[in-house]
């Protein structure tokens, strides 16, 4: 029996198998869960067709921009019908404008970094909104994350979103948690997505990670972060919530 024999998984953020989340829907299914995805905008096409490569009969695809709340009412009602319930939901929603990355952090003007904020961070709580009501027997959301106790290269107000995105999970750990739902993060370390293209200066971490992380890392390589981030949905963690698992070799643990 898979760790997630029976589960319903809903999961963000698929846009192509190079995608951190394509990873973790992949293997979701090979430990028996049932998964629907999501997808907005100009994406919702690649999601489909991404959807089509997964090991399963049938992969349902539902428009889901988080800065609507009408969408996350109906993939709720549509999961209602065709699920009856969810059990865990994986957030891999991340968007920040150009100039919010790069070389000059000021560069950045509010309506910039509040796009930033609201697709990539309160996302989590709007899907909380969407899925919470089908979670009357308890579950578990799941974030990917880049921790930021520090300050990256050209990674700017993305970084500032990824703390708040921390803050978010705490608070939602917090007032969840009665009902039986967790939520967790998952740290990953720097792997080659169509994401991490888009940040400027991405090399810069490729060069020293594998160098410094105790255990090394292999920036093409994702499923060291797919197969937390299912022992997270899973039941394996019944008394963890709140917490941040990171899977980046131990480059977090070790100084220069």
């Amino acid at each position: 029996m898979g760790l997630l024999e029976g589960k319903k998984i809903v999961i963000t953020g698929v846009l192509t198998d190079s995608s951190l989340a394509y990873g973790v829907a992949r293997l979701a299914i090979a430990e028996g869960a049932d998964v629907a995805l999501t997808g907005a905008g100009r994406g919702l096409r690649l999601t489909e067709r991404t959807a089509r490569k997964l090991p399963a009969d049938e992969v349902p695809v539902f428009e889901l921009d988080v800065t609507e709340p009408e969408h996350g009412v109906a993939v709720r009602t549509a999961l209602a019908e065709r699920w009856g319930r969810v059990d865990g939901v994986l957030h891999a929603i991340g968007f920040a404008p150009e100039v919010c990355l790069g070389d000059d952090f000021l560069a950045a003007q509010w309506d910039d970094v509040a796009t930033a904020l609201h697709i990539s961070t309160y996302s989590l709580k709007a899907l909380a909104d969407a899925f919470v009501p089908l979670m009357s027997s308890g579950g578990a959301f799941v974030g990917l994350d880049f921790d930021n106790q520090q300050a990256w290269p050209a990674y700017n107000w993305m970084g500032v979103a990824k703390s708040a995105l921390q803050s978010v999970s705490r608070y939602l750990a917090k007032d969840l948690g009665p009902q039986g739902i967790r939520s967790n993060l998952v740290a990953a370390g720097p792997i080659k997505t169509v994401a991490a293209r888009s940040i400027p200066g991405f090399a810069k971490f490729e060069g020293v990670w594998d160098e410094r992380a105790p255990l090394g890392w292999e920036v093409t390589e994702s499923e060291p972060v797919a197969r937390a981030c299912v022992a997270l949905l899973s039941d394996w963690f019944p008394a963890t919530t709140g917490e941040i698992v990171h899977v980046d070799g131990g480059y977090h643990a070790v100084g220069a």
